[in-house]
């Protein structure tokens, strides 16, 4: 297979905050935030990168500088030299560890557990919840039904969505089955309302920052994308939101009201008002992402948004729900919630980029949803002893940071107080665990005074991390004023 180029254009925009935080020389800077972008897997190993001259370019630097910067990434063992192929991603042995050279495309990703040796929290979740093995056994009653049809579900099994309405309708939300589609999770749900409602060009409003997939999806489709800020202690600038849709007519915005990622902040009641009228003003159609919503330790619970503001036309509220953060990750099950006309219009979209949503997972899937509350009073219950072990012990081990105590979710919005999220990674996966830095949430780069800190795992899996964050932070908490080489130093 041939390797994946990273385009000048693609690769400026990975680069755009290439400086910030970042002392030194240029070069050092440079291939300081490449080592970042590949450590995140933003670039993944065996991808091409730019062309020395094309990328010196698209920087507006010389090219001596991006020669040099490269020459320090081979120096590190970041990319290598291939005839034919120019400059292609690799992952030096002190972070690729002791993986197969198969699988250098990244470390294998489980439910927080530790995977050859690895502690990998880059994804935060959860273990499975109890009952899905008796779920499976009690869908197989439904399936000689399901044979008799050829499988090629575009649309989703009708009983599953009765059972996400009548879950929407318990919410609060009156719900039929024909303003629900069935997706492949959360993200196919975002990429395909992407593919539907964003032109080439199109304003696209985001959080920033957000769930790194999503920005990515809209982008791929096209969008412009135009950040609004979200922080953990004060949530919305709902003044630079309502702006933001008011001057740019974007076509989504897409938002995460409850428990946002990675902030875990809930927009207010006042916030949500405020975005839905200028969402109608401009005929917007909102995106609001739920996947993580229902996930709450404490606190109001608000109603899903699309209960506050019209379902239907140019200007309606569109949820999307999936069952990978409360019953489990490999159930890769989503959904959509819209007006049955957009419905129809994702259906006809969906053959070319797939072909349905497994038959047997969605028969699973409508078993558990009636389990929905039972599960997440055990799923609340694990999620704040975690919280409160994580948030005490950064607390207590690290009191420079800023910890927040959320909400709920699975993951805290920490302040680092200096721009060192990149190097405290590469740090904290030198000895095993592996984060994502905080300009991986930024949907045009930034927060390195940030880190999502998860607190979804184990106890044993807590405390591991949190052994291993205080340690890096001894190595790298003075970086921005020691003058380090870069930051393949502290590996």
């Amino acid at each position: 297979m041939p390797p994946v180029v990273i385009s000048p254009r693609a690769a400026g925009l990975l680069l755009a905050h290439w400086r910030d935080g970042r002392s030194g020389t240029a070069y050092e800077a440079l291939a300081d935030a490449l080592r970042v972008l590949v450590i995140d897997g933003r670039v993944s190993v065996g991808s091409r990168l730019p062309a020395e001259r094309r990328l010196a370019e698209t920087l507006g630097l010389s090219r001596t500088t991006v020669a040099t910067a490269y020459a320090r990434l081979r120096e590190d063992g970041f990319i290598a030299s291939v005839r034919g192929s120019g400059s292609v991603v690799q992952l030096p042995a002190a972070v690729a560890g002791r993986r197969d050279p198969e699988q250098l495309g990244g470390v294998r990703l489980g439910a927080g557990g530790a995977t050859d040796g690895v502690l990998d929290l880059r994804k935060a979740v959860m273990h499975a919840a109890p009952g899905i093995a008796e779920a499976a056994e009690l869908a197989m009653r439904h399936l000689p039904a399901a044979l008799a049809d050829v499988g090629y579900d575009t649309v989703g099994d009708q009983g599953l969505r009765a059972a996400i309405a009548e879950r929407y309708a318990a919410r609060g939300l009156p719900t039929r089955p024909e303003q629900v589609l069935v997706t492949l999770g959360a993200q196919h749900a975002i990429a395909l309302l992407a593919r539907v409602l964003v032109g080439r060009g199109d304003a696209v409003v985001v959080e920033s920052p957000t769930y790194p997939h999503a920005h990515e999806a809209l982008r791929a489709a096209g969008g412009r994308l135009v950040g609004v800020p979200v922080d953990a202690a004060d949530g919305w600038d709902v003044g630079a939101m309502t702006t933001a849709i008011r001057r740019t007519a974007p076509s989504v915005a897409y938002v995460m009201p409850d428990l946002h990622n990675p902030t875990g902040a809930t927009m207010s009641l006042t916030a949500r008002l405020a975005l839905l009228d200028a969402a109608a003003d401009a005929g917007t159609v909102v995106i609001a992402d739920e996947t993580i919503g229902e996930l709450r330790i404490e606190g109001d619970v608000h109603p899903p948004l699309a209960a506050l503001g019209p379902t239907t036309g140019p200007a309606s509220v569109v949820l999307i729900g999936s069952t990978g953060k409360v019953f489990w990750g490999g159930l890769r099950i989503g959904w959509v919630r819209a007006d049955p006309d957009l419905v129809q219009r994702l259906v006809l979209a969906r053959p070319t980029g797939d072909l349905g949503t497994p038959i047997l997972e969605q028969l699973v899937v409508r078993e558990l949803l009636p389990r929905t509350e039972a599960v997440l009073e055990e799923r609340r219950r694990h999620l704040l002893q975690g919280r409160d072990h994580v948030v005490a012990g950064l607390r207590t081990r690290v009191p420079e940071w800023d910890v927040p105590s959320p909400a709920g979710g699975l993951t805290a919005w920490v302040g680092l107080g200096r721009p060192v999220s990149s190097a405290l990674v590469l740090a904290a996966r030198a000895d095993g665990v592996a984060l994502a830095s905080g300009g991986v949430f930024g949907p045009d780069g930034g927060f390195e005074r940030f880190l999502r800190v998860p607190f979804s795992g184990s106890a044993v899996d807590r405390e591991r991390m949190l052994d291993v964050l205080v340690g890096a932070w001894a190595r790298v908490g003075g970086i921005e004023a020691s003058g380090v080489r870069s930051l393949a130093a502290v590996v």
